[in-house]
C-alpha cells in the first residue's frame, strides 16, 4: 500500500479513538445551511464558516459550481433535511480559471497523464493513449470569478426545485487572507422572495 493510503487509515484509528458521542448526532444538520464550494485543498469550509461536525452540509466540486448534482444535493437539503439558507463560495487563484473545455478536451485526447502548466499554458506531459470522451463534459471552467459566482446564484435562484423562500448567498473566497467576500451582484441575485 502507498504511504498516503497508510497515512489516511492511521489518522482515521486515531479519529475514531476520539470519537466520543458523535454517533449521535442527528441527521439533519443543526444549524440548517449548506455550503456549495469548491473542492480545492486550500478551502477548510470548517474553519472558514466555524463548522462542527452535523452543523451543515458542505457540497464541494472543482470550481465550487452550479452544476446538476451540486443542486441535486442543495434539493435534498432542504427538502429531506430542513436546510433553509444557502452560500455560494468561489475562490480567489481558483484552476477553473486557467483553462476552458477546448484546452480540456485537447488534453485528454492527447494522453490521460497528468498536465502541466507552463508559461505558455497547459501542456500535456503524458503519451498516449488519450479519449475523446471529453468532448461530452462541460467543465464548467470561467474566466470571470465574481461573474462566476452570480451565474451560478441566479442557476439555483431560477431553477424550479428551488423554492424562493431559500435565500442563496453569494462570496468569494480569499486563498491569501481566508476572507470571505460579498459578491454584490450574486447577493442581490439570490434574495429570498
Amino acid at each position: 500500500m502507498s504511504r498516503i493510503f497508510e497515512e489516511v487509515l492511521s489518522a482515521n484509528k486515531r479519529y475514531v479513538e476520539g470519537f466520543g458521542d458523535k454517533g449521535k448526532l442527528a441527521l439533519p444538520p443543526k444549524r440548517q445551511f449548506a455550503i456549495l464550494t469548491c473542492m480545492d485543498a486550500r478551502i477548510d469550509p470548517a474553519k472558514m464558516a466555524g463548522l462542527s461536525e452535523g452543523d451543515a452540509h458542505v457540497i464541494r466540486n472543482a470550481g465550487g459550481r452550479a452544476s446538476d448534482d451540486a443542486i441535486r444535493s442543495l434539493v435534498i437539503s432542504y427538502k429531506l433535511l430542513g436546510t433553509k439558507e444557502w452560500f455560494v463560495v468561489h475562490h480567489s487563484d481558483c484552476g477553473m480559471l486557467l483553462f476552458d473545455d477546448e484546452v480540456m478536451r485537447g488534453l485528454l485526447s492527447k494522453s490521460l497523464e497528468t498536465a502541466r502548466i507552463t508559461t505558455k499554458g497547459w501542456e500535456d506531459a503524458g503519451k498516449g493513449p488519450g479519449s475523446d470522451e471529453g468532448r461530452y463534459i462541460n467543465f464548467l471552467s470561467f474566466h470571470d470569478l465574481e461573474g462566476s459566482v452570480t451565474e451560478d446564484v441566479r442557476r439555483i435562484r431560477r431553477h424550479p426545485l428551488v423554492p424562493g423562500r431559500i435565500p442563496v448567498y453569494g462570496f468569494t473566497y480569499d486563498v491569501k487572507t481566508g476572507k470571505l467576500v460579498e459578491v454584490p451582484e450574486a447577493m442581490k441575485a439570490g434574495k429570498a422572495v
